[in-house]
């Protein structure tokens, strides 16, 4: 039940960076859930590995570097899911930035103080 909600609040969020960041389009409901998905599991396979290799200009950049892989992998995403577009780089960088932002905030509003950590 958890993971499921967590895939709503995260489509829910793909869709709030959609009317927030120009450059994110988002066509419906079916859209953004299926976005939802494929970003997951874009970034908990080809994301991890790349936070992997990337590890030491990570740690030159203070970690700066991981926000670039994050719009790398957004802009992945959006070439495998029809209806959801992220148009240039910068749109992609926003947007990362956002949908982090917007992922927290919705997780702190759902779930109880208990089961954040």
């Amino acid at each position: 039940m958890r993971m499921l909600l967590n895939w709503l609040l995260s489509a829910l969020a793909v869709w709030i960076v959609s009317r927030v960041v120009p450059g994110i389009y988002v066509s419906g409901i079916g859209a953004a859930l299926i976005a939802a998905l494929v970003i997951g599991f874009v970034n908990a396979t080809i994301g991890v590995v790349l936070k992997i290799l990337t590890f030491p200009l990570t740690l030159i950049t203070l970690g700066l570097f991981w926000l670039i892989i994050n719009a790398l992998m957004l802009k992945f995403a959006s070439a495998l899911v029809p209806g959801f577009q992220v148009r240039g780089f910068f749109a992609a960088f926003v947007g990362a930035i956002v949908l982090s932002l917007v992922n927290m905030l919705l997780r702190w509003l759902v779930y109880p103080a208990r089961e954040r950590y």
